[in-house]
């Protein structure tokens, strides 16, 4: 084996076409975990106000059982990274798996309350945890000229889970009569609705048994044949394997392990730069993104929508979170960051000042006039096209690139971090701000997507077209 001490030369290849096909599927695996994420975080829209009838709960009570899966999503994120160094990529993904797959059986048979939640918390470890290792390991397995593709995989992936939860939903609904409570299965409706995520669950654990390890794990461990074996089986037989685990492992060993004490300094505790990571971070759950995919079914109902169209009017929302995603994809790399962020900002301002505005009318027999109805129905899917085409796929590139590569792992974290706080805060206040006074609500969601334009304007730095060592 070539020794680590040498300076390797770049030995990475663009896999040919034979091998390509068969890294699309090995990447697709892995974003089964993407899948998960999202039909998970979005399957619960379609039991919120059955879980509300079931146990006879208010609104607060009720936001806590809805937002305490993101605990568990905090904690799985925040451990996945150290987990998937001592077990395995592989690993851990069947560990997700198996979490997944416990989460949904638990949550489609609870006992009570507690345990409904008790559910929610595991479900949301396993979220976590994908939202992790998914990106790992595609980008860790995939061909240096593919990984940016390869890579957008796992977004793809978490926008089709929600689309397809969705779907699922308001068909289980339709098969129960229009009845969240209705007889299904022998249990009810919104039960099969979370028992129905055991299925892509399984799926993605018996996927992760025929795909490989990751090179740059095996190569941690010491297992270097199979290392080059992997190598050979994803970047093409023209690729000099000795010179890319040389490579792999030279990189490795110059890595700097950054840690939160790199993260201090400056005036207000955090460098400044970490300081906007987490701006950008808040600014993407402060506009009420999570509202559409966690609460839109009770959201319609609540202005009168009869139940099977306001599951229909989720599946369509998710729907144009994915046009929107694929938008993002298309153009974030040929206008730049900023200017998609600030577009977004703005449509998503619109957006919701319509609904606002909207909502903000008295409802006329248990319903919002018919005017105000299209108005409030168009708006919400014209401010979650302008989120997915911006925010929904900006920030997450702003994170990977924006900060100095001595800070990069911690601070990346602590923005996650951030970010799974302020999901919570929105989350967990929405159902009460609600009942309080609806129109008001996305008024604050208003005033949160105008302030991200001059936040963006005067803090954030375009980081397309620079190489990483550029930030610093």
């Amino acid at each position: 084996m070539t020794s680590a001490a040498q300076a390797p030369q770049p030995a990475a290849k663009s896999a040919p076409p034979e091998h390509l096909g068969h890294v699309i599927f090995i990447a697709a695996a892995a974003a089964m975990g993407g899948f998960l994420f999202g039909y998970d975080s979005a399957v619960i829209n379609g039991a919120v106000e059955a879980i509300r009838s079931r146990y006879d709960i208010g609104s607060a009570a009720l936001a806590q059982v809805i937002a305490i899966a993101l605990i568990g999503c905090a904690i799985g994120a925040a451990t996945a990274g150290r987990m998937a160094d001592r077990i395995g990529r592989i690993r851990c993904m069947q560990v997700s798996a198996v979490l997944f797959t416990v989460s949904a059986i638990g949550s489609a048979l609870p006992f009570a309350l507690w345990d409904l939640a008790f559910w929610r918390i595991i479900g949301g470890f396993a979220i976590g945890m994908a939202s992790v290792i998914g990106p790992a390991y595609i980008a860790e397995v995939s061909p240096p000229a593919y990984r940016g593709r390869l890579g957008s995989f796992q977004q793809a992936a978490i926008v089709v889970g929600i689309a397809v939860s969705q779907l699922v939903n308001w068909g289980i609904l339709n098969a129960a009569d229009g009845k969240q409570r209705g007889s299904l299965l022998g249990v009810e409706a919104w039960q099969v609705m979370l028992g129905v995520m055991v299925i892509p669950a399984v799926l993605y654990g018996l996927l992760s048994f025929v795909i490989p390890e990751s090179p740059r794990f095996l190569i941690s461990v010491g297992r270097y044949d199979r290392a080059r074996e992997v190598l050979d089986e994803v970047e093409g037989d023209g690729v000099d394997l000795d010179a890319r685990v040389a490579e792999i492992e030279h990189a490795m060993k110059r890595e700097h392990k950054s840690t939160f004490q790199d993260l201090l300094g400056g005036s207000f505790f955090f460098k400044p730069i970490v300081w906007v990571g987490i701006g950008l971070s808040v600014f993407q759950q402060f506009v009420g993104i999570n509202v559409a995919f966690y609460y839109s079914s009770t959201l319609w109902q609540s202005v009168g929508v009869n139940p099977s169209d306001s599951f229909f009017y989720s599946f369509t929302t998710s729907i144009i979170n994915i046009i929107g995603t694929v938008i993002a994809m298309i153009f974030v790399d040929r206008i730049g960051r900023k200017p998609l962020a600030i577009i977004g900002s703005v449509g998503m301002v619109i957006g919701l000042g319509l609904e606002a505005w909207a909502f903000s009318f008295d409802l006329v027999d248990g319903k919002l006039p018919a005017t105000q109805g299209w108005v409030a129905l168009i708006a919400a899917h014209v401010f979650v096209l302008f989120f997915a085409l911006s925010w929904g796929v900006v920030v997450w590139v702003f994170l990977g690139e924006m900060f100095p590569n001595r800070i990069r792992a911690a601070a990346l974290g602590v923005a996650a971090s951030a970010q799974w706080i302020a999901n919570w805060a929105i989350t967990a206040s929405f159902p009460s701000l609600a009942d309080w006074n609806l129109s008001a609500t996305y008024v604050i969601y208003t005033i949160f997507a105008a302030l991200s334009i001059p936040f963006v304007l005067k803090f954030v730095k375009e980081t397309k077209g620079k190489t990483l060592e550029e930030m610093g």
